[in-house]
């Protein structure tokens, strides 16, 4: 298998230059690994990292476009200062998205911004949540119609533990082992999904075939131990960016991280014909969405 990790030697949030070779591996759904871009705490954030700051209700903090912020305990200060830190980083990764994606500007839709203090190892979760297993991003009650997934991640351990991950084998592979044993998409169970609401928004036969593949990952137990993979150890003081729904990804280990979601539309993206959308479409013979 091909390296799934690009290593880029920047110390800059705003990139130099536009490199076509970085562009066509992070749309080739390979991960873009920045050991020394670091996302730098001010001294008062240093307390911010403890993980009894989350809710107990809530999975992660997060931080929306109108800086609202969720999922967060503590006094006014201690909610202020997390405002100020994730706000921060949202900008940060911005920069860096745009200058390495210049094209992608006017098509990104800003997703929330997210704080994850819990450290990985002691989540109990059922299978289908549990993302120490090798999947894809999809999501059963808000379906996309083949809009991306682009995230930025920083690991920020004070202790300078890494953030461990495991890395699949290209999109495509993985598709050709689960396209098979996947359920046929019935257009009237997405109308009845829609009706009671379980879904957002009519649920697409890519979304279903994405979910489809998100389950029949996780669920194989055998494919995650035998599975072309590597483990990759995301070093505490650096940046990562992938398209998490066309990277298989597992993650193992690890505490403090910050990540920002970004969404764009398959057809804006640089080369339309090497996302997730277009490679279902080609493999299905008809349209999806």
């Amino acid at each position: 298998m091909d390296s799934q990790i690009i290593g880029i030697d920047f110390a800059d949030w705003r990139m130099p230059e536009v490199n076509a070779d970085w562009i066509a591996a992070l749309e080739a759904g390979k991960v873009l690994y920045f050991p020394r871009l670091s996302f730098e705490l001010r001294e008062e954030e240093k307390s911010l990292l403890r993980p009894d700051i989350r809710s107990p209700k809530a999975r992660n903090i997060s931080l929306d476009a109108n800086n609202h912020l969720k999922g967060a305990e503590g006094d006014a200060a201690v909610q202020q200062a997390l405002t100020e830190m994730i706000g921060r980083f949202r900008e940060q990764a911005q920069t860096l998205v745009y200058s390495l994606l210049p094209r992608y500007q006017g098509a990104l839709r800003l997703a929330p911004t997210s704080y994850r203090p819990m450290q990985v190892e002691t989540r109990a979760q059922s299978w289908r949540a549990d993302d120490r297993r090798l999947h894809v991003d999809a999501f059963p009650s808000r379906p996309n119609y083949g809009e991306r997934i682009l995230r930025v991640f920083s690991n920020i351990n004070p202790e300078g533990v890494p953030r461990v991950w495991r890395v699949g084998e290209p999109f495509e592979t993985v598709a050709r082992k689960f396209l098979p044993r996947a359920k046929p998409y019935v257009a009237w169970q997405a109308s009845v999904l829609k009706a009671l609401r379980i879904t957002k928004s009519y649920r697409s036969e890519y979304d279903h075939l994405m979910l489809q593949l998100h389950d029949g990952m996780k669920g194989d137990q055998t494919y995650q131990e035998t599975a072309e993979q590597v483990t990759m150890p995301f070093a505490a003081g650096s940046v990562w960016v992938c398209f998490s729904d066309q990277v298989p990804h597992a993650v193992m280990s690890g505490q403090y991280m910050l990540e920002q979601t970004l969404h764009i539309p398959a057809d804006k993206q640089y080369d339309p014909q090497a996302n997730p959308l277009a490679i279902l479409t080609r493999m299905m013979g008809r349209p999806l969405v």
